[in-house]
């Protein structure tokens, strides 16, 4: 942001019906020590951040971070996602001995299914793994590992951040969305999201949000946001559904509800 420049805000007009969404999408998993931490590659360096303190409390004894680059990451992290989460995640303090990455996944399938095959091939065993993403990309990505790699454990995990703090850090960047679609690679099995409505509704949340359902809105918000909404059909029995509040539920699989540790200081 430039000197001067004012934070990005949300209008206030869609700002209730954005927090509905950001809250729905954290999974508050209460993290417990795994196998491995898997980063996914964004244009968020505070995945990074998230792994190394997380690595640094001995929830895991390695990292793997993947990613290949986007067109809303190729200019700001050139060399690939994940080589540029390697390199923040050193500079932190993790041993590089204790860091894999995988430079060559264009989406969360691919995320999941080559960092698996990356393990495998040098010799790792993994039953449990912590997912560390972007705050509102918990879901997507708790569904599509239970999707593709069944047989592991799996906890969520972002940096403790409010919806208004995340767009005042990364809201400078570029002009981004909040996205109700969503596209998957067919050859994964996934495929574009329909409209569902889970018993919290946040799906009903749209509703005050300009063009909710056509895949780009809250044009005129600042912030690099693409929140997705909803899930694929056949994706949906490995999402946990809360019979109560948001503010409630509990990951089926998950150990213990409730609001996830916060990852503290390196």
């Amino acid at each position: 942001m430039t000197s001067g420049e004012r934070p990005a805000a949300i209008p206030a007009a869609i700002r209730d019906s954005v927090q509905v969404l950001w809250d729905y999408h954290d999974l508050r998993h209460e993290l417990r020590p795994t196998d491995v931490g898997i980063g996914l590659g964004s244009h968020d360096l505070a995945v990074a951040t998230c792994a190394a303190i997380l690595y640094r409390r001995g929830l895991y004894p390695r990292i793997v971070f993947t990613g290949a680059n986007a067109p809303t990451t190729i200019a700001v992290l050139p060399r690939g996602e994940a080589v540029h989460y390697r390199e923040h995640a050193l500079a932190l303090g993790v041993p590089d001995a204790a860091i894999l990455v995988e430079p060559q996944a264009r989406n969360t399938g691919e995320n999941i299914t080559l960092a698996r095959d990356l393990l495998r091939n040098q010799g790792h065993t993994v039953r449990s793994a912590i997912l560390i993403s972007r705050p509102y990309q918990q879901r997507q990505t708790y569904a599509t590992c239970r999707k593709l790699w069944p047989e592991v454990t799996v906890q969520c995990a972002s940096l403790p951040l409010t919806l208004d703090d995340y767009v005042a850090t990364i809201g400078e960047r570029q002009p981004g969305r909040v996205d109700a679609g969503g596209r998957y690679p067919a050859h994964l099995g996934l495929r574009r999201p329909r409209l569902r409505h889970p018993p919290d509704d946040p799906a009903r949340s749209t509703r005050g949000l300009p063009g909710a359902g056509r895949g780009r809105v809250c044009k005129s918000t600042r912030c690099r946001t693409s929140l997705k909404l909803f899930v694929p059909d056949h994706l949906l029995s490995a999402l946990p559904h809360p019979q109560r509040s948001h503010h409630q539920s509990r990951s089926p699989g998950a150990p213990d509800g409730g609001r996830p540790a916060s990852p503290g200081k390196p």
